[in-house]
């Protein structure tokens, strides 16, 4: 029998060993490979920061699917509207087409 066991830890030392741990009890982690347990940190840290400046500031909601669509509202300004400062104050959706530009005008080295 393979039980399945799910944690959030923050380091590669502590999940390599806890990895070993479920690994002798027979239990299957459900993380990413050996030692990768920060595989979802980005995109937790983007839920979790729209919740915060969506969910929790624009309630009370009328119904499901104001709350289904208002995340995707944010997510779009988020990469279309936001002025990001280390990229030139350009949204990253343009800062992102910018660099792929550059990288197909740029000529491929022998």
């Amino acid at each position: 029998m393979i039980l399945e066991h799910q944690a959030q830890y923050g380091s590669q030392d502590a999940a390599i060993r806890y990895t070993g741990r479920l690994a002798q009890a027979g239990i299957e982690p459900s993380v990413g490979s050996l030692g990768d347990a920060c595989d979802n940190a980005l995109a937790e840290t983007i839920h979790g920061l729209s919740k915060a400046e969506v969910i929790h500031r624009r309630g009370p909601w009328r119904s499901f699917a104001s709350v289904a669509f208002a995340p995707l509202e944010w997510v779009d300004g988020f990469n279309t509207r936001r002025l990001l400062e280390p990229v030139g104050n350009v949204p990253p959706a343009e800062a992102d087409a910018r660099y792929s530009m550059q990288r197909e005008a740029a000529p491929m080295a022998a």
